[in-house]
């Protein structure tokens, strides 16, 4: 299939993937006699695969070590479940420190429940902050 039948099998664009073709997520497509790229089928499950290794929030670098695995004939299983955990633990860390920061802005506001703008010093913006 051409590229722009690719692009909407996969729900995607030609140029993403030209770009998942030169970052070597997609192989090189094979060209037909008048020069326009030419990818098989299975080249719409592979973009897909891409597609919900981002959405999981891995990087294009992690998906293209998964999919090198894979390419050399290993099943990348153990891989993936170690790039998940750590994807995991980022996912945690980023929730408590939103939550540290919710706990800040609230105490900020709870502060600023009154304001009592005569009572900031003239070097200050605003005391609450």
């Amino acid at each position: 299939m051409r590229i722009g039948e690719l692009a909407e099998a996969a729900g995607t664009t030609t140029k993403t993937l030209r770009f998942y073709e030169d970052q070597g997520l997609l192989p090189t497509a094979e060209r037909t006699p008048a020069g326009y790229r030419d990818y098989t089928p299975d080249a719409v499950s592979r973009i897909d695969f891409v597609h919900r290794g981002q959405a999981a929030g891995l990087t294009l670098a992690q998906i293209k070590q998964i999919l090198d695995i894979r390419d050399h004939g290993q099943a990348p299983c153990g891989h993936v479940r170690g790039l998940l955990a750590a994807r995991l633990a980022d996912i945690d860390r980023q929730i408590a420190d939103l939550g540290a920061l919710r706990d800040n802005v609230a105490s900020l506001r709870d502060a600023a429940s009154d304001p009592e703008p005569d009572t900031c010093g003239a070097d200050e913006v605003c005391r609450y902050l």
